[in-house]
């Protein structure tokens, strides 16, 4: 089969910290030949980089400052922020893939509402500046999310809107910007979960990728447990499911849509 792309996976997150090198291994076991790892805030892209630097070629770097990171120091973290994005893109660090993790989130606080605008909008430009794709997140403020991507929606180079766990009609805002795709994890995989229904009728299979967001969200049979990129296998299997496609293709097609939004080629194990 070919192999599988974990789109959005935290490896260098403490959580990872004793056992990372088996982390790997198993996800290589299972099939995953790619690990696209975001930062969260100025010390994670620290942390990014060095993961990637020690699986170089295997894991590739995200930079970027995620909403419930954004506070009162939000500019001076975003000027260093852009400062690693710039000095990354020569050796002997790995280049970057593109400005993550970002977004808004309100879900538990509107504390920092106009400082989060502000600093997503701040990284949205520099997507467009840099032609780097955007890796985003967006909790309980869709309607200011698309508000604002509306005023780059020419120019934007793509991207995912990670972790969708919407509606039909949600996902169908979303994919009026035509160069992003969806990324689906472990919560297609529960119980009560719409997606397997909302998916197929209304995103078609080349604006779709698979995420793990570990070690958040591990699937089921794992849920509850921490999760790890190899389980990004149970959401290939899932989803192939839903849409009445056979694993290989699934993998095939979703392999094509990072290649697109990220320029990633299949990696070698």
């Amino acid at each position: 089969m070919a192999e599988v792309i974990d789109t959005h996976c935290h490896l260098d997150g403490e959580e990872f910290a004793e056992d990372r090198d088996a982390v790997v291994a198993r996800a290589r076991e299972a099939g995953v030949g790619q690990v696209l790892i975001p930062a969260i805030d100025l010390k994670s892209c620290q942390s990014v980089l060095d993961c990637c630097a020690r699986y170089s070629g295997y894991c590739h770097p995200m930079l970027g400052l995620h909403p419930e990171e954004v506070r009162q120091d939000w500019r001076e973290q975003l000027a260093a922020i852009r400062q690693l994005i710039s000095e990354a893109s020569t050796p002997p660090l790995p280049p970057v893939i593109a400005i993550g993790e970002v977004g808004l989130d309100f879900y538990w606080s509107r504390e920092f509402e106009q400082q989060q605008l502000e600093a997503f909008e701040e990284q949205v430009r520099w997507s467009v500046e840099t032609r780097l794709p955007l890796m985003i997140h967006c909790r309980k403020a869709q309607n200011e999310l698309v508000s604002i991507l509306k005023r780059y929606k020419d120019n934007l180079p793509g991207g995912v809107f990670h972790c969708f766990t919407g509606n039909e009609l949600e996902a169908r805002e979303l994919l009026q910007f035509e160069q992003f795709v969806l990324g689906v994890g472990g919560v297609l995989t529960f119980k009560k979960s719409h997606l397997p229904e909302v998916l197929p009728a209304a995103v078609p299979l080349d604006r779709i990728v698979l995420e793990t967001d570990a070690p958040y969200m591990a699937p089921v049979p794992y849920r509850g447990q921490r999760n790890e990129p190899a389980f990004v296998v149970e959401v290939l299997h899932r989803m192939a499911q839903a849409y009445g496609i056979t694993d290989e293709e699934l993998s095939q097609r979703t392999n094509a849509n990072v290649e697109r939004v990220f320029g990633l080629r299949q990696a070698s194990s």
